[in-house]
C-alpha cells in the first residue's frame, strides 16, 4: 500500500484532476500535477504544478523520482508517456488500457470481444468507404472522430451517404466511426473501481440525459429496472476485467426503446455522471481513485440520498455572473465551482446536486433552480 505522505502524480490538470487532488490532501497526500496550462484548476489546488507538455523528458524526470504512483485524469494522455513513467514507477491505470480506449474503433472491437452489444457501426479510414459504410450500417447514423472527440465535438449526424461524404470531409477525413443512431428509451452510466488485484466495486447507476452533445443531467437511482441496473454493472465489471484496468472508470450504455442494453462507450477516469458521489455516497468517485492506485481497501459506494446532479456550462456566464443566491439557499443543494478562469460555451464551469429523500421532487428542484441560474432569468 502507497500511505498518506507520499506523493501521488496526476497527468492532466481539468477539474477532474482537481477533485482527485482534493481527495488526495484531504486523506494526506501531496500531489504533483503535469498540465501544460498554467492555469489548469488541479494545479492551483496541487502541493506542486509542472508547466510542461505531456511528453517532456525533464518533467516525467521529474515525476518518476518524486511519485509513488501515476494516475490520469483524462484518456487522451500519450501512451509513450504512460510506458515511460511505467518503467520506473506504477502507472495505474495502464498505457495498453487508455490506448483501447483512446481509439473509437479500437474500442468497440474490444467491447464486442467482450460479447458485449454496441449500436451497429463500421470504421471509415477513406472517401470511398463511405457508402458502403453507410449502406451497412443504415441511416441515420452519426459519424464520429475516431480519436480526439469528447462532449459532442468530432461528431456530426447524417442521414444519406453524401451527406455521410460531407460529414467525413469536413471532419479532416481522419479515421472515423460511423455508427447507427438508435431509438433509445434512455440513457445509463455505470462507475466503478478496480484494483490491481481485480476487486472491482460499483456504484449506484446513474441515468443521463444530455443536451446538444454533452451531459446536463444526472439522476441517480437510475428509473430502470433491477435487472437492467445488474445488467449493466455485470457489462462494466467484464470491461474493466478485459482492460485489466486499475483506477475509476465509467461505462457509458444506451437503453433502446425495445429494451436491449448496447454499450455506448469506456471512459477511463472518473467520470461527470458520477459527479454526485461527492455529495451522495459514503465514498466520492475520486476517493475511490486514490484508494484504488494506492493499493488502499476500497470505500462503501452505498447511496445516501437519492440525488440529481446538473453540469455548469460556461454559457450560463455569457449575460454575466450566474444568480447563486436561490441555489445557495435551498436546503439540499450542494454547488461544486471548478476555478476556470474563462467561462466558454460548452465549457464545464461546475456543477450542483439536489438531494431529496423523493427522488421525483429533487428533479423538480434541480430543473427549477437551473432555470433561475440565468442572469436576468
Amino acid at each position: 500500500m502507497i500511505l498518506p505522505g507520499n506523493t501521488l502524480g496526476m497527468l492532466g490538470g481539468g477539474q477532474l484532476g482537481r477533485m482527485f487532488t482534493v481527495a488526495a490532501r484531504t486523506l494526506g497526500y501531496r500531489v504533483l500535477v503535469l498540465d501544460p496550462d498554467t492555469g489548469s484548476p488541479a494545479g492551483r489546488m496541487a502541493d506542486e504544478h509542472l508547466h510542461a507538455a505531456y511528453g517532456d523528458a525533464w518533467a516525467l524526470e521529474q515525476m518518476a523520482t518524486r511519485c509513488a504512483v501515476v494516475t490520469t485524469e483524462f484518456e487522451n494522455i500519450p501512451a509513450d508517456t504512460l510506458r515511460t513513467l511505467a518503467g520506473f514507477i506504477p502507472v495505474r491505470p495502464g498505457a495498453e488500457a487508455l490506448e483501447r480506449t483512446q481509439d473509437r474503433a479500437r474500442e468497440k472491437a474490444m467491447i464486442q470481444s467482450c460479447g458485449l452489444d454496441t449500436a451497429p457501426f463500421r470504421v471509415v479510414t477513406a472517401l470511398d468507404e463511405v457508402e458502403s459504410a453507410f449502406a451497412a450500417v443504415g441511416g441515420p447514423a452519426i459519424l464520429k472522430r475516431a480519436a480526439l472527440g469528447y462532449d459532442g465535438k468530432g461528431q456530426i449526424g447524417v442521414d444519406s451517404a453524401q451527406a455521410a461524404r460531407d460529414a467525413f470531409d469536413q471532419l479532416g477525413q481522419v479515421p472515423c466511426v460511423l455508427e447507427r443512431r438508435l431509438d433509445l428509451e434512455r440513457e445509463i452510466s455505470v462507475v466503478l473501481a478496480r484494483s490491481a488485484e481485480g476487486e472491482t466495486l460499483c456504484y449506484p447507476v446513474a441515468e443521463n440525459i444530455h443536451r446538444h452533445g454533452i451531459l446536463h443531467m444526472s439522476i441517480v437511482p437510475a428509473r430502470i429496472p433491477g435487472e437492467m441496473a445488474e445488467a449493466a454493472r455485470r457489462a462494466a465489471t467484464h470491461l474493466a476485467d478485459a482492460l485489466d484496468y486499475c483506477g475509476v472508470m465509467a461505462v457509458e450504455f444506451f437503453i433502446t426503446t425495445a429494451g436491449e442494453l448496447r454499450v455506448n462507450e469506456i471512459a477511463p477516469r472518473p467520470h461527470n455522471s458520477g459527479h454526485y458521489t461527492l455529495d451522495a455516497c459514503v465514498t466520492s468517485q475520486f476517493e475511490q481513485q486514490v484508494r484504488a492506485v494506492c493499493g488502499l481497501p476500497f470505500g462503501d459506494t452505498r447511496l445516501l440520498s437519492p440525488v440529481v446532479m446538473v453540469n455548469l456550462l460556461g454559457d450560463l456566464w455569457a449575460g454575466g455572473e450566474p444568480r447563486w443566491a436561490e441555489l445557495l439557499d435551498h436546503p439540499g443543494a450542494k454547488l461544486h465551482l471548478y476555478g476556470k478562469s474563462e467561462a466558454r460555451p460548452g465549457r464545464k464551469m461546475g456543477h450542483f446536486c439536489v438531494l431529496d429523500d423523493d427522488p421525483e421532487k429533487a428533479i423538480a428542484d434541480a430543473e427549477t433552480l437551473f432555470a433561475a441560474l440565468e442572469p436576468g432569468s
